[in-house]
């Protein structure tokens, strides 16, 4: 059987099963030449998952190699338009190459907000130059792009930022502050949120800029959290140019562009919860508490509470994965909302069960779990869950406003 891949672009929607069935097998080929022998079986987690840029870090020599062949492909993003540099594939020949990159254990091979958030955006609201000037370096991972929303007075309250773009005519002088900007001390280039007009209300008076992080004048400073992690910064603007060209939208559309981001921003978040397992859990609790003469776990308490989180979780990735095949170009829209908020929340519950098996040796700072995990610093970070993205109160007022419509 010829199981050679088509070309970018070549499948269409709506394919006979057969034909998925025949796309499967091209896939799995493929990925069984393609997948560096070197990363089978090496433990991947969140925070060790490659996200490229002009001085990539990978944690494993590998990583590089894998993004490269999988962009070659166009499949970092495989449901983006091949002429940007996306696989062109359809949700369901989407669906087959998760489904077939699990079976090999392959992790993603590009973690990215230009993937998450900024691409999104584009699509939708980009000029066409912006498109083929950015997606192509997204698809890649040439670029790594850092959020530019908080400000120090304005974080939920989003709108009323005060980082200001006077116009210069062709360009801007952007002058402010931003916060909590992840990793903006790594990244190349900003998505950023600014003030182009004082004189209308604030929802209508911000624009959304993109620009080079080596710009004069920006200034990023790492934050070190309670976890002793610095994944944050503060990042300072005082005369920076920034080009008309690399204004997303009209000015003023800024908030309209700000919103939509933030559904996608969500649904990454909440997609990080999909990766959340709790197969570890149960072996720990059995070694540290034992079984009772029917040979469950003793500690019942401890044993319906790893029940429900394991059920829980087995239906937040049913969830996400229905979403997945019925969400459209838009994304979910409000839905982002209930699976940021369930997916969080799930995450800070993983880290309560280690504490509640692990007693009061987890909360040793220098305590490392049987794969190295750092129960302590972990169990701080994921606090952080239920604010970053919207607080989780944020989120529950989405819900009830604009999927239950009370």
């Amino acid at each position: 059987m010829d199981c050679s891949l088509p070309s970018r672009g070549e499948w269409h929607h709506n394919r006979p099963m057969q034909e998925l069935d025949a796309f499967r097998h091209a896939v799995r080929h493929w990925l069984e030449a393609h997948y560096p022998p070197a990363l089978r079986g090496a433990a991947m987690p969140i925070g060790d998952l490659y996200t490229g840029g002009r001085h990539p870090k990978p944690v494993h020599p590998a990583q590089p190699a894998w993004c490269a062949a999988m962009a070659s492909r166009g499949w970092t993003v495989p449901e983006w338009p091949a002429k940007y540099g996306g696989g062109g594939l359809s949700r369901e020949q989407s669906a087959v190459l998760r489904e077939e990159m699990r079976r090999l254990g392959a992790p993603t091979p590009l973690f990215s907000f230009g993937i998450s958030m900024l691409g999104p955006v584009l699509l939708k609201f980009g000029s066409e130059a912006q498109k083929r000037r950015f997606l192509p370096e997204i698809v890649r991972g040439d670029i790594r792009w850092c959020q530019g929303y908080s400000e120090p007075n304005s974080g939920s309250d989003l709108a009323s930022l005060m980082t200001r773009a006077e116009d210069r005519g062709d360009h801007y002088l952007v002058n402010g502050q931003k916060i909590w900007t992840s990793h903006g001390d790594e990244a190349d280039w900003m998505f950023c949120l600014v003030r182009t007009n004082t004189s209308v209300p604030k929802h209508e008076g911000i624009s959304f800029v993109l620009f080079d992080m080596r710009t004069p004048g920006v200034t990023a400073r790492p934050i070190k959290l309670i976890s002793g992690a610095s994944p944050f910064c503060e990042v300072f603007f005082e005369n920076v140019r920034v080009e008309k060209a690399h204004r997303v939208g009209e000015e003023g559309q800024g908030w309209a562009i700000a919103t939509y981001l933030l559904a996608h921003e969500r649904e990454m978040i909440s997609g990080l919860g999909s990766l959340i397992s709790g197969t570890a859990l149960a072996p720990r609790a059995l070694k540290i508490f034992g079984t009772d003469s029917d040979g469950k776990l003793r500690n019942a308490g401890l044993r319906h509470s790893l029940a429900r989180f394991e059920l829980d979780s087995a239906a937040f990735r049913i969830t996400l994965a229905q979403a997945a095949r019925t969400r459209n170009a838009a994304g979910m829209g409000a839905m982002a909302s209930a699976v940021k908020y369930f997916g969080t929340e799930l995450n800070k519950r993983r880290n309560e069960l280690h504490l509640d098996i692990e007693g009061a040796n987890a909360l040793q700072w220098d305590a490392r779990g049987p794969a190295g995990e750092a129960w302590a610093a972990d169990w701080l970070r994921s606090k952080g869950n239920s604010i970053e993205g919207g607080t989780s109160e944020i989120q529950l007022n989405i819900i009830a406003k604009r999927v239950l419509g009370l």
